[in-house]
This record gives structure tokens, sequence and C-alpha cells, in this order.
């Protein structure tokens, strides 16, 4: 195991490598359109933050039908993190056939993580009113997530509270796509305490130990969960490893076969930074998992 006080994405560097690489970007992924800063909540909301309740939705130009959609939830360690670092992963699917919604969420210390997980369910249910608009099909979305953004993704998938809530009969919620996941089982790791830094981590989680099981997603799977992509790295955190394992495994459990690619030599960081190039292994897992046509 290791303290997650290196989990911390550093906005500044990705954005640093992605400003060298910006005219390639354009230069390859044009064939798609961007909608910027979407209110997903609504604006007179008592909690309505001006800047995190905000989506982008990527869209291909051409779409003859209705497009499946993934929902990207950014990392950062519950603390950082932004859309518009991650405009490459939206242009990537929508160039691949997919309609691509990346959001914004509330980030410690100004709300702890069950505050998040609602925002994250807002953005999905907004996509899902909305996401025809855009030639998206609201009946084949599904959530994507690297880092603290993955383990927000599969407790979207997994706890179907979330959206009852928001009056959802159902979860909305087709299949989840988690990259190098964090926070699958904090109830465990928050109770060890075992690093120095750690304490940290009672920002975004709090003290009371319930919640740190509420927003664990390893404790709402069920055998009616939906199915999932996993990848991990094969140099990433071992808290990682062991955690996506010990999910895969509770999967297992329940009776479904979850995809789980490791990827060798791979570190935390470089498995978001991948999603930049169109032909690596997590879009060629996606876009079968999701349905999409590569355009």
């Amino acid at each position: 195991m290791f303290s997650f006080r290196f989990l911390v994405l550093s906005v500044a560097s990705v954005l640093g490598v992605f400003l060298l690489l910006a005219s390639g970007e354009y230069a390859t992924a044009r064939p798609s359109r961007r909608t910027r800063d979407i209110a997903y909540l609504a604006t007179t909301a008592s909690e309505f933050d001006a800047e995190r309740h905000r989506l982008d939705v990527y869209a291909p130009r051409k779409s003859a039908a209705p497009r499946p959609v993934v929902v990207f939830i950014h990392g950062g360690s519950w603390n950082s993190g932004d859309k518009n670092t991650y405009s490459f992963i939206g242009r990537r699917l929508a160039k691949q056939g997919v309609v691509a919604v990346i959001i914004n969420y509330r980030l410690a210390p100004t709300v702890e993580v069950p505050a998040m997980a609602a925002d994250c369910a807002h953005a999905v249910q907004w996509t899902r009113q909305h996401i025809g608009e855009y030639g998206g099909d609201p009946s084949r979305l599904f959530v994507m997530g690297h880092s603290a953004g993955a383990g927000l993704a599969a407790l979207l998938a997994t706890d179907n509270e979330l959206f009852a809530k928001l009056g959802l009969a159902t979860n909305p919620v087709r299949g989840a796509i988690l990259d190098d996941p964090a926070g699958l089982n904090m109830y465990t790791y928050l109770q060890k305490m075992e690093y120095p830094g750690d304490a940290q981590y009672l920002v975004p989680f709090g003290h009371n130990q319930q919640v740190w099981r509420s927003v664990s997603p390893y404790y709402h799977l069920t055998a009616s969960s939906p199915p999932f992509l996993m990848f991990v790295g094969g140099d990433t955190y071992p808290s990682i490893k062991n955690s996506s394992a010990e999910f895969r495994k509770r999967l297992q459990e329940l009776g479904f076969q979850p995809g789980f690619t490791v990827l060798p030599g791979k570190k935390h960081i470089p498995m978001v930074l991948q999603l930049y190039w169109q032909n690596n292994v997590i879009y060629k897992q996606l876009l079968p998992f999701v349905g999409a046509a590569s355009q």
C-alpha cells in the first residue's frame, strides 16, 4: 500500500504536456464539435457553483443515428482538477463515434465526497435529459473516470440511491470504465491510516466511518450492478492495484466477468495521458463496450 498523498494529479504538469501537443490535437481530432460550459444544475439552486456545476459536450460532426454517451469524471485527489484539462478525451471519443460529456464537480475543502457524488449524479441526470439534442442516445449512457474520478464513476454505477434522490426510478448508468481507479474502498483505507499524511483525506471524506463506507463503491456492488471495464497500470500505486483486484474479485463472486487489463510499465498519471492517442488499448476496448462504431 501507499499513501494517497501521491495521488494528487498535477493539473499544471498535465497542461504543460498538452500545450506541446495542442496543435497536433486539433489537426487530428477536428471532426467534433464542442459545446462549452453548460450548467447542469439550476442556476437558481442554493448550492449552484458557477464554475464547478458546468460540463462540456463533445459530439461527432456527422451523426446519422444516436450515438452512445460517455460521461468522463476527472481525477485530482478529490481536491483539484478541471474539465478543460481533458478536452483531448472529449475530442478523441467524439472522433470515434461517441458523444462525450466532460464534467466539473465541487471539490474539497468546499465540500466532501458525498456532495461530489451528488454533483456527478446531477450531471448524469442532465445528460440523460438533454443528450439527445447533441446526437447522443440516453439509453446507452456510460460513466468513465481516472483516479478519484474513476472512484466516483464506480459509485454512480453502483449506488442507485444517488439517482433515487433525484426522482429517477432506475439508475441510468449502463456501464463504467475505470482508469487506474482510486477510492473503491476508502472505508478500509481510512481505518488503517498506515502512512504519514493520510489524515489529509479526512478533509474530503470527513470523520464518520459510515460515510466512508457509503461512498465506497465496493459496498454497493450487487448482482444487478452494470458491467465494468477496468484498467490498471503495471507500475501504479500498490493501493490501486490491491483495491482494483479486490473490486474485481467481488464482481466475480457476484457472477460477473469484468474486463480487467493491467498495462505493463504504466504509472498512475500516464494512465490518463495515454488517452490522447486514439489507438491505445483503453479506446480499443471501450468502443465495443459502449457499442460505438469508430469514425
